[in-house]
């Protein structure tokens, strides 16, 4: 079997590294955050130029048409340049909305007509409208005029922005669903302090909010591994260039007349960030593939990503600052915004811990139902 990517999704990602090697540079991305933080509208506009929020989405329905390995070689991108731009919410909504207009139409039970949903399909893949994915869980009850949500979201990355936001909620039935609340200039949360300022950061505090039902328990589970497998991706990108910048810092740094990478403790944690960082890689694109393939195994496979991914990140970052001594806290270095980026995505879409106890449940129901693990 060929576990590299093809001559297509290489030709890709060279080509998402060129654009955004020049678009989003670290002095780009640091007047972003000198600015306050928030997000790069001259990048996003370059990059719907590209197509890059239709990646995934059908051509019948105005996108690209390709898949979600090539999902992932863009979001991984963005990792790798802090890409100051909403496009991971954007692509985990426009997946959502797609499911109930071809062949997906069962995994949708109802909420939003066929009209509504193509206009808002085609407002996200030409980046006119802005879409954000939240992950926490919400009470919902239902009455004669529809679905109402109640409670407080987690930090949701460009919230403050977004004309339509996703989110998953409980109903009093214990059963999971997904609706979708649209925005305007009133409703929309401010955006709120936060360390990592590459993104708008806000809570969606809510009280009887009506929102727009879109499925059940499957469609949530399909957002969830597809929320999993983006933000594995972006943390791959992340660890990947800092291990990057932790070789170039330890080729150039001289202690006692030589540099610090020829000692043989820089050489072992180097090569320890090394083997981490392949983990992070084979899994992402095992769990992209088989959500592309629509696999069995795709929540799973996610659920694996997202937990090596979380902790591996972590292992790599800590590793990079170490390798760095204390100039890796500096603001002058670019290693910090790697990390408080990193920090927000190791426990987004579910932490390690959280995604551990559900491919802990996906084995458990196999082998109550006498099926294998493996």
């Amino acid at each position: 079997m060929d576990f590299e990517l093809s001559d297509d999704q290489i030709v890709l990602r060279e080509a998402a590294n060129q654009i955004l090697s020049e678009q989003s540079s670290a002095a780009r991305v640091r007047a972003v955050v000198d600015n306050g933080g928030g997000w790069d509208r001259e990048l996003w506009a370059s990059l719907m130029e590209q197509g890059w929020s239709g990646i995934a989405t059908s051509e019948l329905l105005g996108g690209v048409g390709l898949g979600w390995v090539e999902a992932a070689v863009l979001v991984e991108a963005l990792g790798v340049y802090l890409a100051p731009v909403p496009l991971l919410g954007q692509l985990l909504v426009l997946d959502v909305l797609s499911c109930g207009s071809l062949t997906d139409a069962s995994l949708v039970v109802g909420g939003i007509t066929e009209a509504h949903r193509s206009a808002l399909i085609g407002g996200l893949v030409s980046g006119d409208m802005i879409a954000a994915a939240g992950f926490g869980c919400l009470a919902a009850k239902q009455d004669s005029s529809g679905w109402i949500l109640s409670g407080q979201t987690e930090p949701i990355p460009f919230a403050s922005s977004a004309d339509v936001v996703v989110v998953r909620a409980v109903d009093g039935d214990g059963q999971e669903r997904l609706f979708l609340i649209e925005q305007d200039a009133q409703s929309r949360p401010a955006a709120e302090s936060a360390m990592d300022q590459t993104r708008e950061l806000a809570r969606l505090s809510l009280d009887g909010t009506r929102a727009t039902e879109l499925g059940g328990p499957e469609l949530v589970n399909r957002y969830i591994a597809r929320g999993a497998i983006a933000y594995s991706a972006e943390l791959l990108g992340a660890a990947s260039r800092c291990l990057d910048l932790t070789v170039e810092h330890a080729k150039e740094r001289v202690q006692f007349g030589r540099p610090i990478g020829s000692f043989q403790a820089v050489k072992h944690r180097c090569a320890d960030m090394l083997v981490d960082l392949e983990g992070m890689r084979s899994s992402t694109w095992w769990a992209a593939w088989c959500a592309e393939v629509a696999d069995p195994e795709t929540a799973l496979a996610a659920s694996v990503a997202k937990s090596w991914c979380s902790d591996a990140a972590d292992r790599v970052l800590k590793s990079a600052l170490q390798v760095h001594g204390g100039m890796g806290f500096t603001w002058e270095c670019d290693l910090h915004l790697y990390l408080k980026r990193v920090q927000l995505d190791r426990v987004s879409f579910g932490s390690a811990a959280w995604h551990r106890d559900r491919v802990a449940e996906i084995l458990r129901a196999r082998v109550q139902s006498g099926a294998g693990v493996l």
